[in-house]
C-alpha cells in the first residue's frame, strides 16, 4: 500500500498535469457515450436517449442561453438541479440533486473526480462555463470506475478539445452590476499528421463596486476577481495510443461583509477569502490489439488547494494535497459484452486550523487527516442490439483496514419499441466527509459549533430509481417526448448539521442503525416539444420529499430544502440562427424553515418559506464570426427577505449568515459579445 501511494504522489508530479476527457482513454463505452443527439444545434438541453443511465445533456448552444459566467449559472433551465447559495456572504455556492446537498453529486472533468474536499465550496464558481462543450447530469448511482462518490448523481464537464479547429475564441460580458468576465480558447493542432494538439483556455472575472440593494448594511455579492488559466494536450498515434495531459491554476480573492456598521462603536463584520489552487493530470491509454477491442490505460492525477480566510474575527486556513490513481483494463473482443477491471487508489492529506470566536467564547480547532481510499473494481456491460442492456458493477474499498467496503450498482434499459424507452438503476454510494468543508457558511455566524465538526466521517446510502421517456410520433426528429422519473434515498449513515437550537450549532453522525432516518424521494416529468421549425418548448416539474430524523428524535421535513420546482424555457431561432430569443421562467416551492427561525420573523410563523418566480430573458444576433447578446437575471427582482439573521449586530450572539434558502442578487441586465476567428480555409 506504501508503495502504491507512493507512485499515486510521484506520477503526477513528474507528468504535472491535471486530467481532461477520458473517451479516448476508458475506450468507446456504449453505456457512457453513445448518445443519440436528437435537437437541432440551437436546442440547449435535451435527454439522452441512448444512454443506459437518465442523462440531461446541457449543450453549448444551452450554455449560452443565460450570462452563464461560471458552471453555478448554468443550470437555471434545469429542474433536476438547484444551485443555491451556502451563505450571504462569501459567495460559495451549492448545488441539489434528488434533494440532497451537492457533497453527493460527484463532478466530473471529463470523467476526472474534481471538486472535492476544499475546493468544493466555490468550485463551481471556478468552471468558466465557455471553457465547456456541453455538461451530462446523470442521475442515481452511475459507474464505479472513478469511485462511488456518486450517491445522488453524477455531473459530467466536457471541455473545449484540443482538436477543435478554433485558433481563438473570446467571450466578454459585463452586468449592470459592474460584474464582467473575460474567456479565451485557442486551440493549436502542431503537426502535418495531425499527432500533436494542444489548447490553452484563459479567464478573469470581477465585482468592482458595493452592491447591497436590501439596505441591510451587508454586500449582496463579494466584491473581488478571479484568474484562471489552463493548458490542455492530446497525443494520438494511429495504432491507437493516446495521451492527455494538462494543468490548471486558479487564483481567487472575495472580500464579503458588511460595508459599514450600524451598531455605534463597532467595526464592520467582513469575510475575507483567498483561494488557491493548482492541479495536473496525465493519462495514457494503449491498444493491446490491433482492433483496440482489448486496452490498458493509466489515469493519474494530482491537486493542490490553498484557502486562506477569516470570518469577522475568526481565521480560517485550510490546505489539501490530492493524488488520484486509476489502472484500467477493458475487453470488448465479443461484440455484446463489454468488462472492465481495475485498481484505484485516492488520497487525500488535510490540514485545517479554525478559530470560531463567538461572544464570551473563542476555541481554536486544528487538525491533519490522512485519507487513503484502495480500490478494486469490475464492471459488465451486455447489449442486445438496441433493445436491451444490462450493467452490473461491483466495488471494494479499503479506508485505513483491512475489511472492505462493497458497493454493487445495477442499471437496466429496456426498449420495447422505438418510442418507449425504460430505465432503472441502484446501488450502494460512500464517502468520506468533511463536516466543516461540507458546510463552510456554519463560519458565517456567531453560533457555537458543538459534535464531532472536526471528525472525518464515512457516510452511506442506498439510491434506487427509474425512467420512463415516450417519443411522441408527430416526426423524425424526436424532439417532442414526455419523460417521467422517480428515485429514492435511503442513508444508512450520514453527518448531519442540526440548527435546530438558537446559539448553537451541532454536528452528528445519524445512523439507521439506531433508529435514525434520513430519505429523499424524488418525482420529475418533463416535455420537450418544436410545435414549429425553430420554436421550441421545454417544460419541467419536479416534487421533492426529503425527510429526516433531527435531535428532536422526531421525522419531519428536511429544512430548507423545496418541495417543488417548475421551470418552463421557450427558445425562438430564425433563418439561419441569426435571431434567437431565449425565455425561462421557474417556480420554486416552500422549504421548511429551522425551528429557531420560527421565533425571529413572522414570515415564518408555519415554519415555511413561500414559493417564488424567477424569470430570464435574452436575444442574440448572430454575424459571420461574432455573436452580440443582451440579457437579463431575475427579471421578478425576487430576493430573499432578511437574508441575514442578527445583521444589525454581527458581532453578537445569533447573527447568521447561513439561512439561505432564495435568491440574494436582484433583477440584473447584462450585454456580451462572443467572437471566433477560424483559419483561414474556414472563412
Amino acid at each position: 500500500m506504501k508503495r502504491l501511494t507512493l507512485l499515486l504522489l510521484l506520477v503526477p508530479a513528474l507528468c504535472f498535469a491535471q486530467m481532461p476527457d477520458t473517451t479516448g482513454i476508458y475506450g468507446e463505452r456504449k453505456d457512457t457515450l453513445d448518445a443519440t443527439v436528437f435537437s437541432a444545434s440551437g436546442n440547449g438541453n435535451f435527454l439522452s436517449k441512448g444512454k443506459d443511465i437518465r442523462t440531461e445533456v446541457i449543450t453549448a448552444a444551452g450554455l449560452c442561453k443565460m450570462a452563464c459566467c461560471n458552471l453555478a449559472e448554468s443550470f437555471e433551465n434545469s429542474a433536476s438541479v438547484t444551485v443555491g447559495y451556502s451563505d450571504a456572504v462569501t459567495g460559495a455556492r451549492q448545488i441539489r440533486l434528488l434533494g440532497q446537498s451537492g457533497i453527493y453529486v460527484q463532478m466530473l472533468d471529463e470523467n476526472r473526480p474534481v471538486m472535492r474536499g476544499i475546493s468544493a465550496p466555490w468550485g463551481l464558481n471556478y468552471v468558466p462555463s465557455q471553457w465547456l462543450e456541453s455538461i451530462q447530469v446523470a442521475k442515481g448511482v452511475t459507474s464505479v470506475i472513478n469511485g462511488v462518490e456518486s450517491m445522488t448523481g453524477q455531473i459530467n464537464l466536457e471541455h473545449r478539445k484540443p482538436t477543435d479547429e478554433i485558433p481563438l475564441y473570446i467571450q466578454a460580458s459585463v452586468m449592470s452590476d459592474t460584474k464582467s468576465d473575460i474567456n479565451l480558447a485557442s486551440a493549436l493542432q502542431l503537426d502535418d499528421m495531425g499527432k500533436w494538439s494542444t489548447i490553452i483556455l484563459a479567464h478573469a472575472d470581477g465585482n468592482f463596486m458595493d452592491m447591497d440593494h436590501n439596505g441591510d448594511t451587508f454586500l449582496d455579492d463579494p466584491r473581488g476577481g478571479m484568474a484562471a488559466l489552463s493548458n490542455r494536450w492530446l497525443y494520438y498515434d494511429p495504432s491507437g495510443l493516446q495521451v492527455r495531459f494538462g494543468v490548471r491554476g486558479i487564483y481567487d480573492q472575495k472580500n464579503g461583509g458588511q460595508v459599514y456598521s450600524k451598531a455605534s462603536g463597532s467595526s464592520p463584520w467582513h469575510a475575507d477569502i483567498v483561494n488557491k489552487s493548482l492541479d495536473g493530470y496525465v493519462k495514457v491509454g494503449v491498444p493491446l490489439n490491433e482492433d483496440n477491442s482489448r486496452s490498458f490505460a493509466v489515469v493519474s492525477d494530482y491537486s493542490l488547494v490553498d484557502l486562506d480566510s477569516k470570518f469577522g474575527n475568526g481565521p480560517f486556513a485550510a490546505r489539501q494535497h490530492s493524488a488520484f490513481l486509476n489502472l484500467l483494463y477493458q475487453d470488448q473482443t465479443r461484440e455484446n459484452l463489454h468488462i472492465t477491471a481495475g485498481l484505484s487508489d485516492t488520497y487525500d492529506f488535510y490540514t485545517l486550523d479554525v478559530t470560531k470566536i463567538v461572544p464570551n467564547y473563542t476555541k481554536q480547532d486544528i487538525t491533519e487527516c490522512r485519507i487513503n481510499d484502495f480500490g478494486a473494481f469490475g464492471e459488465f456491460t451486455y447489449h442486445y442490439e438496441d433493445v436491451f442492456s444490462a450493467i452490473a458493477s461491483l466495488r471494494a474499498d479499503w479506508y485505513h483496514g483491512v475489511i472492505p467496503h462493497f458497493s454493487p450498482r445495477l442499471t437496466l434499459k429496456w426498449v420495447p419499441f422505438e418510442q418507449l424507452v425504460l430505465r432503472a438503476n441502484g446501488g450502494k454510494g460512500i464517502r468520506t466527509s468533511i463536516p466543516l468543508i461540507d458546510n463552510i457558511g456554519v463560519l458565517s455566524t456567531t453560533k457555537t459549533l458543538t459534535g464531532n465538526y472536526m471528525d472525518f466521517p464515512l457516510e452511506k446510502c442506498w439510491t434506487f430509481g427509474g425512467n420512463a421517456t415516450w417519443y411522441l410520433p408527430f416526426d423524425d426528429s424526436q424532439k417532442t417526448y414526455v419523460s417521467f422519473d422517480y428515485f429514492g434515498t435511503r442513508f444508512v449513515e450520514q453527518m448531519l448539521v442540526d440548527y435546530t437550537d438558537y446559539d448553537d450549532i451541532s454536528f452528528y453522525t445519524l445512523s439507521s442503525l439506531n433508529g435514525g432516518y434520513s430519505y429523499t424521494n424524488n418525482l420529475q416529468v418533463d416535455f420537450g416539444a418544436e410545435p414549429f421549425r425553430g420554436f421550441t418548448v421545454t417544460l419541467t416539474g419536479r416534487l421533492t420529499d426529503a425527510r429526516q430524523t433531527l435531535r428532536n428524535q422526531y421525522l419531519d421535513y428536511k429544512p430548507m430544502t423545496d418541495r417543488y420546482k417548475a421551470v418552463l424555457n421557450l427558445q425562438y431561432a430564425t433563418n439561419l440562427n441569426k435571431w434567437i430569443f431565449d425565455f425561462t421562467a421557474s417556480m420554486s416551492g416552500p422549504c421548511r424553515v429551522w425551528d429557531f427561525m420560527r421565533d425571529l420573523d413572522p414570515m415564518y410563523a408555519d415554519g415555511w418559506t413561500k414559493p417564488y418566480p424567477l424569470l430570464y430573458a435574452q436575444v442574440t444576433r448572430r454575424f459571420k464570426g461574432f455573436d452580440i447578446y443582451l440579457g437579463g437575471e431575475n427579471l421578478t427582482n425576487y430576493t430573499q427577505p432578511n437574508p441575514i439573521i442578527g445583521g444589525a449586530n454581527p458581532w453578537q450572539t445569533g447573527f447568521d449568515a447561513s439561512c439561505i434558502w432564495g435568491p440574494l442578487m436582484g433583477a440584473r441586465v447584462y450585454a456580451g459579445i462572443r467572437m471566433t476567428i477560424w483559419k483561414t480555409e474556414k472563412i
